[in-house]
């Protein structure tokens, strides 16, 4: 798989693309004043323990508290699961500590208690941050995770004969400051090469705890590395053919990051100079509006619908303008099949979270069935992002969970529409129109004689009402015996309109 990223920054912000095989797989935005916080520590105050929920609200300086649940909690060193985000599976442990359960949370906390803790959610809207008390520090080679037992190494990595080398490395750097879990990044890397990223994290873990001991609450204890360092340490790998950037100073910091920590990569960093935006020059420009689409056409001509709702995201698949050529379920099982890619490839550049609902079109044979179940699921073994997958039901649907850990593309780069207030549908012209002109004849009772009515409305009903129903205007006006003067206005609303006299 050929990865090429293209990086265009600005004083207001940060874009990142990054194009596998020349389709656009991900796309992140980084605002300066709307930076995320996902990584940062903080030492916070508990603000409110909820045993009911089996939670506290705990101050971390942002405008909302954030949130801590009790099950990423624990004053008692343990083994905890791999960090938020994790493209890893623990598949051997060091030496754990003795057993014990988890305490209630209320008899964890208390209110004003101070906590160091790490942001494992930005906040996505209307909530406030998710944290843990399980602090784990990305590397380039590993995820250092101090509070916890646990060795792993990453399950993208499936060649047999490696794991057991790196198994065999990992056990060597066994420390009793903290677990870490081998990323994929490991695959071919000498020991010497992971030993000093280790060295490196537990460092930095050390500066860490010192500067938390002296900090008041709530206060920023450690800044995670910006979008850009985060995209070259996390993506930059053997598949990345190019790192195009167009700023001169970030060229240059990220040679140096890169010199400090990849240096046999730095040749696949490049500046671009041309005049024309390098997303335009790119083509990514016209992939970016693609994405925000609600249809998505299919090669063979099939598509799929994606609906978000506050609950959840319905996709829908269609056959489209693909009729096929033997059978109707050879033609729906096609359509199906395909639609697997696609839908993997939407969720994942959308990055789309939280509970979704895919609607395959019915198939008849249960094989059918299976084999377009087994396609998704191992289309989204590309997916970093936790997933779950339940098996498709009677009805052909697919129900599946997707960790969020971000806003979705849409949410970062859409607003709420002024018309619809978010629900994507407004009044059609018809039905605007002929409530107007209801409302006309209910003025009529309060008219004197000899008035004229005069109604401003949006250009577009207007035009609609002369063009359209003009015969509606000219009967209306013999009905009630009065004039109408129709006068758009470019300041009001698609459906508001205002009735007077004179």
């Amino acid at each position: 798989m050929k990865q090429d990223i293209f990086i265009n920054c600005t004083p207001q912000e940060s874009r990142i693309a990054i194009v596998e095989d020349s389709s656009l797989a991900e796309f992140l935005v980084e605002r300066k004043q709307e930076r995320g916080i996902a990584g940062n520590i903080y030492k916070g105050k508990v603000a409110r323990v909820l045993p009911g929920m089996q939670a506290a609200f705990v101050e971390i300086g942002m405008d909302k508290a954030a949130f801590l649940h009790v099950s990423d909690f624990s004053t008692a060193y343990e083994a905890a699961a791999p960090p938020p985000g994790s493209e890893d599976e623990i598949i051997f442990e060091g030496p754990k500590p003795s057993s014990h359960r988890r305490l209630p949370i209320e008899r964890q906390l208390v209110r004003g208690q101070e906590i160091l803790v790490q942001v494992a959610k930005d906040p996505i809207g209307m909530k406030g941050a998710r944290i843990t008390s399980h602090i784990s520090l990305p590397g380039r080679y590993l995820v250092f995770m101090p509070t916890s037992t646990h060795v792993g190494i990453s399950r993208r990595i499936d060649d047999d004969k490696e794991r057991k080398r790196l198994k065999e490395i990992a056990l060597s750097c066994l420390t009793k400051e903290g677990g870490f879990i081998l990323r994929t990044a490991c695959e071919g890397r000498s020991k010497r090469e992971i030993q000093r990223d280790l060295a490196f994290l537990t460092k930095l873990w050390r500066g860490v705890q010192k500067k938390g001991e002296g900090a008041p609450a709530p206060s920023l204890i450690h800044q995670d590395l910006d979008l850009i360092a985060r995209t070259i340490r996390d993506f930059f790998s053997t598949d990345t053919h190019l790192v195009i950037m167009d700023h001169v100073k970030e060229y240059r910091r990220i040679l140096d990051f890169v010199g400090n920590f990849m240096p046999r990569f730095k040749p696949k960093i490049t500046l671009y100079t041309q005049t024309e935006p390098i997303m335009d020059h790119y083509g990514v420009e016209e992939k970016i509006t693609k994405a925000l689409e609600r249809k998505v056409w299919l090669h063979s001509g099939g598509y799929i619908t994606i609906e978000r709702t506050e609950a959840l995201t319905a996709i829908d698949v269609n056959t489209g303008r693909f009729v096929g050529k033997r059978s109707q379920e050879e033609t729906i099982f096609k359509t199906n099949q395909e639609a697997t890619q696609e839908i993997v490839h939407q969720l994942r550049l959308r990055n789309i979270g939280g509970i979704i609902i895919i609607d395959f079109i019915d198939m008849e044979k249960e094989a059918n069935r299976k084999k377009v179940y087994e396609a998704l699921r191992e289309a989204i073994k590309r997916d970093k992002a936790r997933t779950n997958i339940l098996k498709i039901s009677e009805l052909g649907l697919v129900e599946m969970t997707r960790q969020r850990t971000r806003e979705s593309l849409e949410n970062m780069l859409l607003g709420p529409c002024p018309y619809c207030e978010g629900r994507g549908r407004i009044k059609s012209h018809v039905t605007v129109a002929y409530e107007i002109l209801r409302a006309i004849k209910k003025e009529k009772t309060h008219l004197e004689d000899g008035k004229r009515i005069v109604v401003r409305l949006h250009p577009e009903i207007a035009n609609f009402l002369y063009d359209e129903e003009n015969h509606s205007l000219d009967y209306l006006e013999r009905e009630i015996n009065h004039k109408i003067i129709i006068k758009a206005s470019e300041n009001l609303h698609h459906d508001k309109y205002e009735i007077s006299t004179i």
